[in-house]
């Protein structure tokens, strides 16, 4: 018997819901109809509260909003532009983009960057900022991040780690309690740019960096995504989860899009578009492409020695993409 292919389905629409519907209620499931919240000074306590399962914890619980929201809020006053990097899908190069972002941001000595690691169980962003070797210091004032440029701070769990090769076995409570640290106890300082590197999917880290930084402000996300259609289906999933918490899109990125030649430099299909690649997707969701960077096998040579791969190869057709992406960045916050 001979398999035949059907032809893919066109992908869902992606409804816009708000924001209350994803980010963690104050009223947990079986609460009764009523219910005043956790936070509020009348849980446990309210008419609406008798017969609850949940009545005595939440009478004896600590009462009102998170009391490091204003810390937070505190620290990022500092801050002007705070951008993610997303995609529903693990390997299509959020870290690497994350990183030749920060690094063609600081290009301009003038612009003051920070770039924060939340994947908190995969961290590459030490080796990428050639700072493996790096550590944290911390003073009365909080903690240090590490500089891979004068303008360029960094931080990333992999600066407490004894090792590179040791894992991080958490649950969801304690990923939380390290991000509102890196974001309330982290000496930021005046940053033009924060870029934040999460890891794959739209779970524990994703919630709490946008619950955190709801008050502050998120400027935008670039979704990362490459050529082919299993990349493009989580993608979309992220999509769908910017639009319900509230997150502006700034645009896609079609990362390893296409191979060009270092000799040469003729250019070739590796991952083929099977049904459109980003630009596809962009016109049918009303999400524009903010460029396309092509492999080129000296981004992981780059990578790996932790340097800058702007700086080492100029003319490099993926750096002028990488450029491209950037000031059309600064173009959509209006700071062209």
């Amino acid at each position: 018997m001979i398999a035949t292919q059907r032809p893919l389905p066109p992908p869902s629409p992606l409804p816009l819901a708000p924001s209350s519907t994803v980010l963690p209620s104050t009223v947990p499931e079986n609460a009764p109809e009523h219910c005043p919240g956790v936070e509020s000074t009348l849980a446990g306590k309210a008419d609406a509260c008798e017969g609850c399962p949940n009545q005595s914890v939440c009478a004896e619980g600590p009462k009102g909003p998170d009391p490091d929201l204003p810390l937070i809020r505190e620290r990022m006053k500092s801050v002007k532009r705070k951008v993610l990097v997303l995609s529903g899908k693990g390997g299509v190069g959020k870290s690497t983009f994350s990183a030749g972002l920060s690094w063609a941001l600081a290009a301009d000595e003038e612009c003051q960057t920070g770039i924060m690691d939340i994947d908190i169980c995969g961290p590459s962003i030490p080796l990428l900022m050639g700072l493996s070797s790096s550590t944290i210091h911390t003073s009365s004032s909080g903690w240090s991040p590490a500089y891979a440029l004068d303008n360029l701070a960094v931080m990333s769990i992999g600066f407490l780690l004894p090792s590179n090769s040791d894992a991080v076995i958490w649950r969801g409570p304690k990923k939380n309690g390290l991000i509102k640290q890196f974001l309330k106890d982290v000496e930021w300082g005046d940053l033009d740019y924060m870029i934040v590197d999460t890891p794959p999917g739209t779970s524990d880290e994703h919630l709490s960096i946008v619950q955190y930084m709801k008050e502050t402000g998120i400027d935008g996300a670039v979704l990362v995504t490459t050529p082919q259609e299993v990349a493009l289906q989580d993608v979309r999933k992220e999509i769908d989860f910017c639009r319900k918490v509230g997150i502006p899109i700034l645009g896609l990125v079609e990362n390893m899009s296409g191979f060009v030649c270092p000799n040469c430099k003729g250019e070739s299909q590796i991952f083929v578009p099977t049904t459109g690649g980003a630009e596809a997707m962009g016109k049918e969701l009303g999400i524009e492409v903010l460029g396309k960077v092509p492999l080129d096998p000296r981004i992981g040579m780059t990578c790996d020695q932790g340097m800058s791969f702007l700086d080492e190869y100029p003319d490099s057709p993926a750096t002028s993409a990488y450029l491209d992406i950037v000031q059309r960045i600064r173009e959509i916050l209006g700071d062209e």
